[in-house]
């Protein structure tokens, strides 16, 4: 018996994260109520009330999943020379898998603190590691990691609202090439 209200419990949540995410591509989190997200969920307002607090407290939930999902997958990998473009990779294939989330999080609709924590995450896992490798510690300006990782995430954004077009690969490198090399890196891409 408490196998099936598990699986129940799990269903709901499952529905109000796909509605919320929904909901979210067409207006913002402030102009959720309680009441449509129950009706695109087609669960009751008490069910919903036994998970959540209200829609802010259902985003936050969905954003720290990500948060912590993304941290995993982050910390499978060392941010070597070798591993370096593996990793970007994968790092964009899982958000091509999330696209629907990543996209609502990252835009004005969901969570506004999403982009930041998502900067501090690569700057932690990615950059930091970048510049001990290179030994560039106390020779950067703490402005360079900032350009890197917000103009990488602006980038994303923009890749995942122009319909993905590109294919995950072809962004990790495009990421890769201008992180390890700047522009003169992304002419060598461009050329290969």
């Amino acid at each position: 018996m408490s196998e099936k209200i598990d699986r129940r419990k799990k269903y709901t949540k499952m529905v109000l994260k796909e509605s919320l995410v929904d909901l979210l591509k067409e207006k913002p989190i402030s102009s959720v109520t309680v009441k449509e997200l129950c009706e695109l969920a087609d669960i009751n307002r008490s069910t919903f009330y036994s998970h959540y607090a209200d829609p802010y407290d259902l985003l936050a939930t969905i954003s720290e999943e990500v948060m912590l999902d993304m941290n995993h997958h982050l910390n499978e990998y060392h941010c070597g020379k070798e591993e370096a473009l593996h990793m970007t990779e994968k790092i964009m294939e899982y958000i091509a898998d999330r696209s629907d989330i990543c996209q609502v999080l990252l835009s004005g609709h969901g969570d506004v603190t999403f982009k930041k924590r998502i900067m501090e995450l690569a700057k932690t896992h990615i950059l930091e590691k970048w510049i001990d490798q290179y030994k560039l510690r106390g020779k950067l300006s703490p402005y360079i990691p900032l350009m890197i990782v917000s103009g990488a995430i602006d980038a994303i954004e923009s890749w995942l609202v122009g319909g993905k077009k590109e294919s995950p690969a072809e962004m990790a490198v495009l990421i890769y090439q201008f992180t390890n090399h700047g522009l003169g890196g992304l002419r060598k891409a461009s050329q290969t």
